[in-house]
């Protein structure tokens, strides 16, 4: 059987209002038309009449406006129990609608506020569940440190290179850093990243620790990221050996064979008594060889660079002497200060940028150098106007025994990194609006600042 929907007419909380004040004016005309001729003789005179329908008004109007206001003062009640509840994280509350009016439209529409707070706490709920469960599988160990030193969060790693796998939450940082490997404990002491090697379980281990901090709901923290690289590092490794072993088969024998064939041509040559070629033959030779031989001491020169010893450089003894080498147009004004490098590596850096820029097919006047020197600092730069390097070519140009030449060592660019860095600074490239490529080295000018 079928039961029919309730009908229920809207009736504003405006049009109940209304209806109240209608009716204390009809009730207050009526008792002033029929009181007074019933109690007039009681009270007596004009004023008494008045205040018996004052009087007589109010009952009703009290009650009335009881009833009105009753359902607001109960949901006022229920908006301040279903808040309180949220503010403690609790969204399961809810109103029951039973209403057809604005009162009821409120709670229809606390109703949806509870239910979107209730989705978005269960969307919240499982991201941190995923992150949860991401960071503590993490095979980079992750520690984060509270203001007051202590340990607030640490994942599966972090508690086995740390405490043998056992809880870290709640320890000092401090004292759980002692009982780490020393090369640990000086690397987090340091304020920034570093690199270090330590043993862990028996294992010789190299570790990268990088350490940010940051403020948490108005709290400091600090958060340290610890993550292995030995079998990286050892991927890396081999991968070099055997790119260092392709360019050195290559490059011998692109030598050893057109030796062979020359002593061959020679032996032939003078078996036919035909002393007159020996000599030609003596001098393609000794021009293999001598390739040869400069190609291993560009390799030894890599792996055997001495330590700078910066000295005080005067510029433009600098760039005369560099002219004598390669040709460059020189850029703005030579600096006033001095600069302060090594002479002789430096120097190499930029025959070998300039070498470059001279073989990238542009113009020769179009080589330009340019240098600023400030108390802090001296940059150098190389520009050319040849095709430029492309994105994967820029982000592998400094790499050792990496060349886009067929007969390029992949070492010129590195060796400028090696040097570059080795003075602290730092080397840079990027392509030229308008085509060609720029070097640039930015060395520290610590000497000159410490002097001034």
């Amino acid at each position: 059987m079928l039961r029919s929907p309730r009908l229920r007419l809207k009736v504003s909380l405006r049009f109940r209002l209304g209806l109240l004040i209608l009716s204390v004016i009809a009730l207050s005309a009526a008792l002033g038309v029929w009181l007074p001729r019933v109690l007039g003789n009681v009270l007596g005179g004009a004023l008494g009449n008045w205040l018996l329908i004052v009087g007589c008004a109010l009952l009703p109007a009290f009650w009335l406006a009881t009833t009105v206001l009753r359902p607001i003062q109960q949901l006022l009640r229920a908006l301040s129990g279903t808040v309180t509840s949220y503010r403690e994280g609790n969204f399961s509350q809810s109103l029951v609608v039973e209403r057809n009016d604005e009162l009821g439209e409120l709670m229809a529409t606390h109703n949806d506020l509870a239910a979107a707070l209730r989705t978005q706490r269960a969307h919240l709920v499982q991201r941190e569940l995923l992150l949860d469960t991401v960071m503590q599988n993490s095979p980079v160990a992750l520690v984060l440190v509270d203001g007051h030193e202590r340990i607030a969060y640490a994942n599966i790693a972090s508690r086995h290179v740390l405490s043998e796998g056992r809880s870290l939450n709640g320890l000092h940082f401090g004292e759980v850093l002692q009982r780490a490997p020393p090369a640990l404990r000086a690397a987090a002491t340091q304020q920034g990243d570093s690199l270090f090697s330590a043993e862990i379980e028996g294992i010789e281990e190299t570790f990268h620790l990088s350490q940010r901090s940051f403020v948490l709901q108005s709290r400091p923290y600090r958060l340290y990221l610890l993550k292995r690289l030995t079998r990286e590092l050892s991927r890396q490794e081999v991968s070099t050996w055997k790119k260092l072993i392709r360019v050195l088969s290559h490059e011998l024998n692109n030598s050893l064979g057109p030796l062979s064939s020359l002593a061959h041509s020679g032996a032939e040559i003078a078996r036919r008594e035909d002393y007159a070629a020996l000599p030609a033959v003596f001098r393609a030779i000794a021009e293999r060889a001598e390739h040869l031989h400069h190609f291993v001491a560009s390799y030894a020169a890599f792996a055997k660079l001495p330590a700078p010893r910066p000295e005080r450089i005067v510029w433009q003894t600098f760039f005369s002497d560099l002219a004598r080498q390669e040709t460059f147009k020189l850029v703005g004004n030579v600096p006033a200060l001095p600069g302060c490098f090594d002479r002789v590596q430096v120097e190499q850096v930029l025959i070998n940028l300039l070498k470059n820029a001279h073989e990238a097919g542009g113009a020769g006047d179009a080589v330009e150098l340019e240098v600023t020197c400030t108390a802090a600092e001296q940059r150098i730069e190389v520009r050319d106007r040849g095709s430029g390097m492309s994105q994967a070519v820029l982000a592998q140009a400094l790499l050792p025994f990496y060349s886009t030449k067929r007969s390029g060592t992949g070492l010129g660019l590195a060796l400028a990194r090696e040097i570059a860095e080795a003075h602290g600074g730092r080397i840079h490239l990027a392509n030229r609006d308008g085509g060609g490529l720029s070097v640039t080295v930015d060395l520290p000018n610590a000497r000159l600042s410490e002097d001034a």
